[in-house]
Parts: C-alpha cells; sequence; structure tokens
C-alpha cells in the first residue's frame, strides 16, 4: 500500500469527514434548501415575488420598520443586492423607504398596505405547504430539525 493511498484510506475511515458529497453537511443542506424552496418558488413567482423579495416583506410584515443594514442581516441579503430589491419593491409600491430622522445615514424600511396585502394572499397558500410538509415529516421532525439549524447557526458565535 502506499503512502497516498494509505493516507486516503486513513481519511475515509474518519466518521466526521464524509465518504461521498451525499454524506457532505454543506452539500445536505443546500439539497435540503433546493427541495424546500421547489415547493414555494412556483407560489412566489405566481405573486411576481422573488425568494429574496419574499424574506424581506415577511421581515417588514413581522416588525413595524427596520433598518436597511439591519435587514440584510436579518435576510441573510448581501448590501448590493438588497439596494436593488428595495428599489423594486418600492417602485411596486410594497414598501417604502425613508431616512431615520435622528440618523440620516441609516434608511429605514415599511411595509405598505399593498405589501400587506400580497401577504394576506400569500400566506394561506404557504401554509398549504408547510401543512403538506408536516404531513409528510411530522410537527416534531420539524420543529426538531429548525432546533438543530438553529444550533447550526450558532457555530461561528461559540468559536
Amino acid at each position: 500500500m502506499t503512502e497516498q493511498s494509505s493516507a486516503k484510506s486513513k481519511l475515509q475511515q474518519d466518521a466526521l469527514l464524509p465518504r461521498n458529497t451525499r454524506r457532505s453537511l454543506p452539500i445536505a443542506l443546500l439539497r435540503a434548501r433546493e427541495a424546500v424552496m421547489s415547493h414555494f418558488r412556483p407560489m412566489l413567482a405566481e405573486h411576481e415575488m422573488t425568494e429574496q423579495q419574499w424574506r424581506v416583506i415577511r421581515i417588514l410584515a413581522e416588525q413595524e420598520v427596520v433598518d436597511a443594514s439591519e435587514m440584510a442581516d436579518k435576510a441573510f441579503i448581501l448590501a448590493p443586492s438588497l439596494t436593488r430589491i428595495i428599489r423594486s419593491l418600492e417602485e411596486r409600491g410594497i414598501i417604502t423607504k425613508h431616512k431615520d430622522e435622528n440618523d440620516g445615514r441609516r434608511v429605514l424600511l415599511r411595509i405598505t398596505p399593498a405589501g400587506m396585502a400580497i401577504i394576506n394572499e400569500v400566506s394561506p397558500e404557504s401554509r398549504l405547504i408547510y401543512d403538506r410538509l408536516e404531513k409528510r415529516f411530522g410537527r416534531d421532525k420539524i420543529e426538531q430539525l429548525l432546533d438543530m439549524l438553529d444550533e447550526v447557526a450558532t457555530f461561528n458565535e461559540t468559536q
């Protein structure tokens, strides 16, 4: 056995290292995301919304006003992309943006009644998708998965 094949064999025996991409955590997370989003994308497309736009208005529906930089963090959208999304949503009358009266550098975002109408229109369809997921996997498993994903998401915070 050569030194190279011995090292490869040792790596394959390490339980933490994947033997193939099916057991790679980053790839598995991406596969799972795509599997879930494949159910939501057609619904969003019917309402002329992208995934990123939907994330922005969902966050705004939960909070009255959100600072644009805070929105980038909460929606996991890079600032240049968020700028384009804000412009598009504002042009469509779905959100408004204005400067903070106390700090002119801050841009504050707010959902409009038209944006809330979209939320109210899409939410029942979204609920049906969640119901199908719960029927397939069970509420307990989904809650457990969400808890585990929250733990994984804090990995950087604990380092």
